[in-house]
Parts: structure tokens; sequence; C-alpha cells
């Protein structure tokens, strides 16, 4: 799954979170977050704290990884 927003990410972990058949109570418990920061990141507040972020997909099983593009390619091709 490619995410590109906020948005996508918030409901990514949704969709995980009510797949485990969890409330956003027990899994703000289980991640060490609250329950307000896990409704923020599930309506894709931009602002959330990566680390809390990871906290949370962590207690979901979920990963992420990075991609580059080739618009983030380095210019010059210095190695």
């Amino acid at each position: 799954m490619t995410i590109q927003n906020t948005s996508q990410l918030g409901a990514a972990v949704r969709a995980a979170r009510k797949q485990l058949k969890a409330t956003q109570k027990e899994l703000a418990m289980t991640s060490g977050t609250g329950l307000r920061f896990l409704i923020d990141l599930e309506r894709g507040k931009p602002t959330c704290q990566i680390g809390k972020i990871l906290h949370v997909l962590q207690a979901l099983g979920l990963r992420i990884g990075l991609t580059a593009t080739s618009a983030a390619s380095p210019e010059g091709g210095a190695s």
C-alpha cells in the first residue's frame, strides 16, 4: 500500500485497528499513546508526532518503508 498523505495514513491505521477488533482506547493504551492522539491520527491530523505514530504502527503489527522516486534522485551522480 502506498500512503501519500496523513489522511491515507489515518485511514490505514483505523482499518488495521478495526480488523483487530480493538477500540481506540485499547490501541492507545497498548501503544503508550493517548486517546486524543489516536483520534487525531485516525482523522489524518498532519501535525501528529512521528515517534508516537511509529509506536501505534508497531502495536498494530504494521511497518513502513521508504522508496525513492525519480524526482528524489540526486543530481550530478556523485557517489
